[in-house]
């Protein structure tokens, strides 16, 4: 009786190791399936299915790349609509249709490039992996202001690229503030005021570089009419890119004691979570390179199909340059900030959400205005005056909000309702110089 019962102990331990073993042989496989694994132990068939398909593909590792990148998240399902933009431009030509599921098909591929980032920074680490997620997570804005630069629409690269900020700073920050804060109901959220006020230092003088050529143009107070604006604006974004290059200096070498806490905090939330990439290093750099092409070509028929998009859906282009256009390029950002913050990783959170404010407005913006002056475009720094106002206020509030080091589910919404403002603002704007570009 007894060796009855040991060998049918033995069996069990054999179908168990049996069915582990497929699992074992790869980190990142159990990484893949741990999130649907580890909540239930009850065995179903649509779950028998998930380690079926899993066990095969763990065996070629393109086709579990291709798994995990383009089929495991759930936003994927967003993705024909890329290719079905392109179609409905070449057969029926309808630029409202084109521009909408052209906005859509680009929602997921920005998530996918962010995501492809994150995979990365784990062979590169914290701190180049950090920069690369800032970098890559503006791909998308750089990429249709390239587009728009290219066509002469000057006013929408200007438009989409303050939306931008004013999204990150506004949107993301405040949805990450209000998710953390009621996750964290029980307190106020801490995080480093000392980077939180070296960024706001920097957006503060993105603004003035953007408040001059504006003031210089509506005072009529040029030197040389038409000339002394752009001239302004090309010597200042000059000024902006050494200035920026100096931030990272001072991020990356000189007061990198400032950042260890951030580094620190992903460091260990990484082994909280028992974090590990699911993808290797190669295999992020060809999805990154695959993302960002077909990006850009989604990028083309955008642009093209906004003007035909603001008649027919009869929305203001300052409205869908400001508000549309940058909430789908944040998309990456605003998943990433609101995931820590309720983590508790406010200083993540800053990192990303007014870390890429900075970036785009002290380089991207910028670097569009010397791009624009070897293309002979005309790209200045005259945001008009109803932008750069709201830009001077919004950086303002945000620095009002960032300054004691604390947050809030209240401060959260605050923001937020600033942004349902701002979004209003632009939606009975008219923009008083389409005809001057």
């Amino acid at each position: 009786m007894g060796s009855v019962e040991m060998r049918s102990t033995e069996d069990k331990v054999d179908l168990d190791s049996d069915e582990e073993i497929p699992f074992s042989s790869s980190h990142s496989a159990i990484k893949m399936q741990s999130t649907d694994c580890e909540t239930s132990r009850i065995t179903s068939p649509r779950h028998l299915s998930h380690r079926w398909v899993l066990r095969k593909m763990n065996h070629i590792s393109p086709l579990r790349s291709i798994y995990v990148v383009l089929i495991k998240a759930k936003i994927n399902m967003l993705l024909p609509f890329g290719p079905l933009a392109i179609l409905l431009h070449y057969l029926t030509g309808k630029q409202g249709w084109v521009f909408f599921f052209s906005l859509v098909g680009i929602t997921p591929l920005a998530e996918r490039l962010g995501y492809a980032t994150e995979q990365l920074a784990f062979y590169t680490g914290s701190t180049v992996g950090g920069l690369l997620n800032a970098t890559f997570g503006n791909a998308t804005e750089m990429i249709i202001s390239m587009y728009a630069l290219k066509n002469g629409m000057i006013r929408v690269v200007q438009q989409s690229l303050l939306g931008s900020v004013l999204s990150n700073m506004l949107l993301v920050l405040g949805c990450a503030f209000f998710c953390g804060g009621i996750v964290h109901r029980q307190k106020d959220q801490e995080f480093n005021k000392a980077t939180a006020l070296v960024n706001s230092g920097l957006l503060l003088m993105a603004v003035m570089g953007l408040l001059f050529p504006a003031v210089l143009h509506f005072t009529h107070t040029e030197l040389h009419s038409g000339k002394s604006e752009l001239a302004l604006s090309r010597f200042s974004s000059c000024i902006m890119l050494v200035a920026y290059a100096s931030y990272l200096f001072f991020q990356l070498r000189s007061h990198r004691n400032l950042y260890d806490i951030i580094d620190s905090e992903q460091d260990n939330n990484a082994e909280d979570s028992d974090e590990a990439p699911e993808i290797n290093q190669w295999e992020a750099i060809g999805w990154l390179a695959i993302l960002t092409l077909w990006i850009s070509i989604l990028s083309g028929y955008l642009v093209d199909a906004i003007e035909g998009a603001s008649d027919a859906l009869n929305l203001p282009m300052a409205f869908i340059s400001v508000i549309l256009l940058p909430i789908v390029g944040n998309a990456a950002e605003h998943a990433s900030a609101i995931m820590f913050a309720m983590k508790d990783k406010l200083d993540i959170t800053l990192g990303v959400a007014i870390g890429s404010s900075t970036q785009i407005s002290m380089f991207v913006i910028p670097f569009c205005v010397v791009v624009g002056w070897f293309m002979g475009q005309r790209m200045d720094l005259n945001f008009q005056l109803f932008e750069t106002a709201t830009l001077f206020i919004t950086v303002l509030v945000v620095a009002f909000m960032l300054q004691e080091g604390t947050s809030n589910y209240f401060k959260g919404l605050m923001l937020i309702l600033c942004y349902l403002i701002v979004a209003a603002s632009f939606f009975v704007h008219v923009d008083p110089s389409n005809d001057d570009n």
